[in-house]
């Protein structure tokens, strides 16, 4: 797949994401609304809530995910030598300037957002800046303006949002349930909406897999592909080879990371939270980070 197809192709699996996202809340709520014992109504609000949360996570993703990460703008006199890489690599590869985040967090790492190159924003840690040389520094922005160019900020953006409204949905069920959040029904209903209550406890507790799996229906490849285009970029592959493997040695975590945006930033933001150990680690969203050193460094 070339990088003009690959483009294509984001931006198609965007209105997919969206019209299941919508298919998906509207299934999920009737079966909450029938085990709580709830009217059909609440499927219908569910369904206009569904198509405008759908439409919202287009348009403001990036400030969602933005505000979850705690990021804060920051101006070309704050940090003149991170605007001057920004600004000299986006010459080079005819991007128009994105605007530029940093999070204050020791843990160095960094992504891309936005809906399209014209909307788009490069977020970096305080953690990164001191850690990398210029050129490994370099290396990490090319790769989020690699994702940028290839309309990823949208793809990963808007799983981002939809991911943690699934998660939200889930939860208040749950909640509503443990408080006892039943609704009175005939007793020739009583064995249906038992069904449904079971039906609803399953898709509840499986919801972090769901979510899990729609992250990985962007794809490792956008992070293997980024990494190449990056490069093509700079020319100089061992700069983001050296930066990360510098980054996947700090021991710090992301605090502000939450499973619905980790697949956004370059290297998973969970280390120090041993992951091992966690459920995720089973369908990790990123490339094994030495993986995509070593082709890096065999390019």
């Amino acid at each position: 797949m070339n990088i003009y197809s690959a483009i294509s192709a984001n931006k198609n699996k965007t209105w997919l994401i969206m019209l299941l996202f919508v298919m998906v809340i509207t299934t999920v709520v009737y079966v909450f609304c029938q085990a709580l014992g709830y009217g059909l109504g609440f499927v219908g609000i569910a369904l206009v809530i569904a198509g405008l949360t759908s439409i919202g996570s287009y348009y403001y993703s990036d400030k969602i995910v933005l505000a979850t990460a705690g990021a804060k703008p920051v101006q070309k006199m704050d940090n003149p030598e991170l605007f001057h890489t920004v600004e000299n690599l986006c010459i080079g590869d005819g991007l128009p300037m994105p605007k530029i985040y940093i999070i204050n967090d020791p843990s160095p790492n960094a992504f891309a957002t936005g809906r399209d190159p014209q909307h788009a924003i490069v977020c970096v840690t305080t953690g990164i800046l001191p850690l990398l040389d210029k050129s490994e520094l370099e290396g990490v922005i090319a790769h989020e303006l690699s994702h940028i160019k290839n309309f990823d900020i949208r793809l990963m953006g808007i799983v981002a949002v939809l991911v943690g409204f699934i998660a939200i949905l889930a939860n208040l069920f749950m909640t509503r349930l443990w408080w006892g959040g039943i609704g009175d029904r005939e007793d020739r209903n009583n064995n249906l909406q038992a069904i449904f209550l079971i039906i609803g406890i399953v898709l509840a507790i499986l919801s972090p897999i769901v979510a899990t799996l729609i992250q990985l229906a962007v794809s490792r490849k956008r992070e293997l592909l980024a990494d190449a285009s990056g490069v093509l970029l700079t020319r100089y592959p061992e700069a983001l080879a050296s930066a990360l493997e510098k980054i996947s040695k700090d021991p710090h975590s992301l605090k502000s990371a939450s499973n619905a945006t980790a697949h956004l930033f370059i290297v998973n933001p969970f280390k120090g939270k041993n992951t091992k150990q966690m459920f995720t680690s089973l369908f990790d969203t990123h490339p094994p980070i030495e993986e995509r050193i070593k082709i890096l460094r065999s390019m």
